[in-house]
């Protein structure tokens, strides 16, 4: 099998809630999603996303996206997409860095590698470790009480464990926060994530005032050293995120910054290959995995499924399956979650069937 032909797609990815708000008045009601579909010559295809969220949440946007993705595409024509680390060699000869494009190039050649072999890519992962997972949700940013009230209502959909978005003023962070706790109740997990917009000092003084409540705190700071300062002394448990893109990355964040948890996006990992590798060096470690993306919807969200059904049940912390929080259905809302869990899509690959036709014409195309 060889790869004759690349397409890249923009599609829009709404959010169901109204407005999604970070930190720093970062906020999103629609992004601009990039599918990218590969063509072999025998026939099948293989599908991967990448969607951002703004241009400020990481260093990326649709433009720079599409903008690496005809640079690579020309190397991608002739290569066998079962083959991914090949792929990626060449990707990496042929562009530097540039993760977040090669991401569903990467995932695209998963899904083409597991419907040539008639598995689902969690098999080559690995192996499926578990059946079903239960699933988090983001809360916006926003009043105590309006944040409280987000957690009341998605609890009765049975999500038990949210993501708060905090990381503006530090004392009114910590009103948001517990009011989350008490709607949330005992059997909810709680994350305080300041997506790294806390300066040092506003970071201290909210981690010591979310002391006593037993939530697990976020990236309150930009970088892995920052977050480690404004933590020490903490009893609270640390999770990093944007500032973990590497290995090197995760071995300072365990060693350096004293986190417990990393949660992996996988574009910005840069694909299923090395957010896998992240995700086996981690449960190697004793860290708690946590794997998501940025943004996206039911392609974003089967690829977040074969990397969840692969991890050790004792290791996984935290996924989400982001086609419960955005209109992105371009496979039918394909995985689609019960009660609050998520579980492996049917079918080889990817396990879901992208409806191209309502896709329309591509914004990139290349044919051997």
């Amino acid at each position: 099998m060889r790869i004759s032909g690349v397409d890249v797609f923009s599609y829009p990815v709404g959010y169901v809630h109204g407005t999604y708000v970070m930190s720093g008045g970062r906020a999103a009601t629609h992004e601009d999603g990039t599918l990218v579909r590969l063509r072999t010559d025998e026939g099948p295809v293989g599908w991967g996303e990448v969607t951002t969220l703004g241009r400020t949440y990481l260093p990326t946007s649709p433009g720079t996206i599409r903008a690496a993705l005809v640079e690579l595409a020309p190397a991608l024509l002739g290569l066998d997409p079962t083959n991914p680390a090949r792929v990626n060699e060449v990707m990496d000869a042929t562009l530097l860095g540039q993760p977040y494009a090669k991401s569903p190039v990467d995932t695209a050649c998963w899904d083409l590698f597991g419907r040539a072999v008639g598995r689902p890519v969690a098999d080559l992962l690995g192996g499926v470790l578990q059946e079903r997972w239960p699933l988090y949700e983001a809360v916006p940013l926003g009043e105590p009480a309006a944040m409280a009230a987000f957690v009341t209502r998605r609890r009765k959909a049975g999500i038990e464990r949210f993501q708060l978005k905090v990381g503006n003023e530090p004392r009114t962070d910590v009103a948001r926060t517990r009011a989350c706790v008490e709607a949330g109740g005992t059997s909810s997990v709680v994350v305080a994530d300041a997506n790294g917009g806390w300066d040092l000092a506003s970071a201290r003084i909210a981690i010591a005032g979310l002391a006593d409540l037993g939530v697990f705190v976020e990236q309150p700071c930009r970088s892995t050293a920052d977050c480690a300062q404004a933590h020490r002394g903490s009893p609270l448990p640390l999770v990093l995120d944007e500032s973990v893109s590497t290995l090197a990355d995760l071995v300072a964040a365990k060693h350096e910054a004293g986190a417990v948890s990393v949660n992996l996006k996988i574009s910005r990992c840069g694909g299923l290959t090395r957010t896998a590798l992240l995700r086996d060096a981690m449960q190697e470690l004793g860290l708690r995995v946590s794997v998501e993306d940025m943004w996206g919807g039911d392609v974003v969200s089967a690829a977040v499924a074969q990397l969840a059904a692969s991890t050790r049940p004792g290791s996984l912390f935290m996924t989400s399956f982001f086609n419960d929080w955005t209109d992105g259905h371009v496979a039918g809302h394909q995985p689609r979650s019960v009660d609050g869990e998520g579980s492996l899509p049917d079918g080889p690959g990817l396990g879901v069937e992208v409806d191209a036709e309502a896709l329309g014409q591509p914004v990139f195309s290349l044919s051997a």
